[in-house]
């Protein structure tokens, strides 16, 4: 959203697309409150919930509730006002053609939580996190959110950033006013104080690493030699029998997806086409898209048949080829099969159930996921790379102390100050802004 569209007053369907008992219209910006009063033919006083007929150019299109804020007491800071009528798309799209007539403009996506955060009703960490809980895949997911949401991120964010200042204040003074002799190393315990924030940042770095996963979920796919009971997995992961399994080898021949939980976890398992040199024009393109797969996935399980003595031999070669494209873990099916199984590996019976539940178990560790408790925040990647670039300029920053190089500990304290002002929107470009508010669904 440019500069030049926080003056107009903008209009969103604020509910899903589709059919439902009850729809909503989200109205934001100067003209709300005329506008409104022309389709609802008058308005109730702010935060008090009204019954009124709702109209179009034409005369009365529907009747439901009407509910005003005023500014700056509203989502956005600026006056806004919410119609909430039957959830009939021709219904609510005739409505939104009457705001526009009327003088108001199309929302874009996440334009009235861009407006939230320029008006400082969040900083952009918690905005964020509105899309977060919006998008959220379980209820862990939910609850990092909300607390993300109702800013505890952004305080400890905060709380870091003012230890780091009150640091630059010190060192910066030390350097313009070297005719104090401010011994700065031992008087002030500069480096105890940095060696502290550090720590502070490390415990920030592990539950936002916690909340990036729930947020972002992660990729794991299922790869393997044909016949190797890949299908098979998916469907007991899952629960469900969402692949094809047959003994005919080349059955599946393009990548299947399964969205599951795992202890809270946001999982997408994807199923792939045997891996073999194959003639078949289809099946030779469905092995291309599963080396695809491979090199994007946060982890592979590359499945070895484990009464198949020629793949228990050429496991290792061909786990190596993967190991440069993304971590991987051999597992061993068919384990019911034989009277001992191969060591190096996971080992599970698709027929039996064994090993599934420490399969599941060593794939939560695998993929650094220790579980949820109070302390997990909602982050994102961006998040991440800012905490731990704030973290590599304090690691800079305390050796520069221990020398006494005082202009490059301050230079240090700088990037690290605007590292950690990146989160919540302190120190942050337009074009990121615009990147962020972007991935918001339209109305919200």
């Amino acid at each position: 959203m440019s500069s030049e569209r926080t003056d107009d007053t903008i209009v969103a369907i604020a509910t899903p697309p589709g059919r439902g008992g009850v729809g909503m219209i989200r109205i934001s910006g100067s003209l709300a409150f005329p506008i409104a009063t022309t389709i609802a033919g008058s308005l109730p006083s702010p935060r008090t919930a009204t019954y009124r007929a709702l109209h179009d150019a034409t005369g009365p299109l529907d009747s439901g509730l009407v509910l005003c804020f005023a500014a700056p007491r509203s989502y956005t800071g600026e006056d806004v006002v919410e119609l909430q009528c039957h959830g009939s798309p021709v219904v609510l799209d005739l409505l939104v053609q009457r705001a526009l007539e009327l003088g108001a403009q199309p929302a874009a996506p996440g334009e009235f939580t861009q407006r939230a955060f320029l008006n400082n009703r969040l900083d952009l960490a918690e905005a964020e996190a509105v899309a977060d809980l919006i998008d959220a895949r379980s209820a862990a997911a939910a609850r990092a959110a909300q607390r993300s949401l109702s800013g505890e991120f952004s305080r400890r964010v905060s709380k870091l950033a003012l230890a780091i200042e009150q640091l630059r204040i010190e060192v910066e003074a030390s350097i313009d006013f070297v005719e104090e002799d401010l011994q700065l190393q031992e008087e002030a315990g500069i480096r105890s104080r940095l060696e502290h924030v550090r720590t502070d940042i490390a415990e920030l770095v592990a539950a936002a690493g916690q909340g990036r996963l729930l947020a972002e979920g992660c990729s794991v796919v299922i790869a393997g030699r044909p016949n190797a009971g890949k299908s098979s997995l998916l469907n007991a992961l899952s629960g469900t029998d969402a692949a094809i399994v047959t003994d005919q080898p080349g059955t599946t021949r393009d990548v299947l997806r399964e969205q599951i939980q795992i202890d809270g976890l946001p999982v997408t398992l994807l199923d792939t086409a045997g891996l073999r040199d194959a003639t078949d024009l289809i099946e030779a393109e469905g092995i291309r898209r599963a080396k695809a797969s491979i090199a994007a996935a946060d982890h592979v399980l590359y499945l070895v048949d484990a009464s198949d003595t020629e793949a228990v031999a050429a496991s290792a070669d061909e786990m190596a080829a993967f190991a440069r494209e993304a971590t991987t873990t051999v597992v061993y099916t068919k384990v019911d099969l034989v009277s001992s199984t191969p060591t190096g590996g996971l080992s599970i019976s698709l027929k039996t159930g064994a090993g599934l539940s420490a399969l599941r178990a060593q794939l939560l560790q695998l993929l650094g996921y220790t579980g949820t408790n109070e302390s997990v925040l909602s982050a994102r990647r961006r998040h991440l790379d800012a905490l731990n670039q704030t973290r590599q300029c304090l690691d800079t920053a305390i050796r520069q102390a221990a020398v006494g190089a005082t202009d490059l500990l301050a230079e240090e304290l700088k990037l690290a100050h605007a590292a950690l002002g990146a989160i919540t929107g302190r120190l942050t470009s337009d074009e990121l802004l615009g990147k962020i508010f972007a991935s918001f669904c339209i109305g919200k």
